[in-house]
């Protein structure tokens, strides 16, 4: 059965120590450990060795594993363009420097690659991220955006994110890159493209995050299917749209929980992703990797969402069957 997790990353306010406790009170069966807080921090994983030891024995100590660690924040300024206030504002000190946009960038590419390492000496096989992407800015297509700009900035994404996955491949960690807008891949067609500037290396993959797909009318069950080789980690998160003619699809500077929105992030089970839809497909590609829960929602406690997700998701987390349902019919005694 695939263990189900607690993505950290809403919860690095708190110690981990507080978010274990939380955790394992409610029943989960470990934590995607975010790089940010005291959740997981990459320089003092690879300058202590003390330090994983310590991380493993707090979460055993209340009974939870440890599959997966995310480095969203880091590795979003890899690309991003323009590099300013926004990214200052979720990058260690030690990453944005001097604010200098090229060095933002090479420093997080670095981040990146010791990323890689912190978890292969944590003992994780995947991290989780974004990219950034240095193309974003033409969504609108306007001014007219010339073709050459959109290849540069997959060209772009190429250069900078290859050296990165060398590393990974190196120390036998994949990372996979969460499909996500403003993101090199943040949708269907962007996702094929995006693999193809890396030449479909193995070592560069997806994290499944359905809640994206919803308000971007993407189909996230054909998503997994067409992926099915590529799904390095699932990440639940829900979606719901509230598009009535006044709000619309990108919400107008609106921030998350105003209800002018045209849509909005809610607790697992309370907006518009196919679960059950999600989770057969998932059996039928043979994924067999954590399932996290990854709390967002602007008007509900995260202390009544984050335990209610899990028993809503426990129970579409079955295993498939190992023989067809009718191969009884066809069997005959002697």
């Amino acid at each position: 059965m695939r263990p189900m997790t607690l993505f950290t990353g809403q919860w690095a306010d708190l110690p981990l120590r507080v978010v274990c406790e939380k955790a394992s009170a409610w029943g989960y069966d470990g934590l995607e450990l975010a790089c940010w807080g005291d959740h997981f921090e990459v320089d003092k994983a690879l300058a202590d060795d003390a330090y994983v030891s310590e991380k493993r024995r707090l979460l055993e100590s209340y009974g939870l594993g440890c599959w997966i660690i995310s480095n969203h924040l880091v590795g979003q300024a890899v690309c991003d363009h323009p590099i300013d206030l926004r990214h200052k504002n979720i990058l260690p000190p030690r990453i944005w420097g001097d604010g200098d946009p090229e060095g933002v960038r090479r420093r997080a590419a670095e981040e990146m690659k010791d990323t890689a390492r912190a978890a292969a000496k944590f003992g994780v096989k995947t991290v989780v991220g974004f990219t950034g992407s240095k193309i974003w800015i033409t969504l609108a297509g306007f001014p007219p955006v010339p073709p050459e700009m959109i290849e540069d900035g997959y060209r772009d994404f190429a250069d900078r994110w290859n050296p990165i996955i060398d590393v990974f491949d190196s120390v036998g960690v994949r990372f996979a890159h969460e499909v996500h807008p403003s993101e090199i891949a943040y949708d269907y067609w962007t996702t094929k493209r995006a693999l193809e500037a890396v030449g479909h290396r193995p070592g560069f993959g997806l994290n499944f995050d359905p809640s994206h797909f919803i308000w971007q009318d993407l189909d996230p069950v054909g998503f997994l299917r067409d992926f099915a080789d590529r799904i390095y980690h699932v990440d639940c998160k829900e979606s719901v749209r509230h598009l009535d003619g006044r709000n619309g699809r990108l919400s107008s500077h609106l921030p998350f929980g105003d209800l002018r929105r045209g849509w909005d992030f809610v607790s697992v089970g309370h907006g518009d992703v196919p679960w059950e839809h999600c989770f057969r497909q998932l059996n039928a590609i043979g994924y067999d990797g954590p399932i996290s829960v990854e709390w967002e929602d602007s008007g509900m406690d995260r202390e009544l969402g984050a335990p209610e997700a899990l028993a809503f998701l426990r129970k579409l987390n079955f295993s498939p069957p190992t023989a067809a349902f009718d191969a009884a019919f066809a069997s005959s005694s002697t």
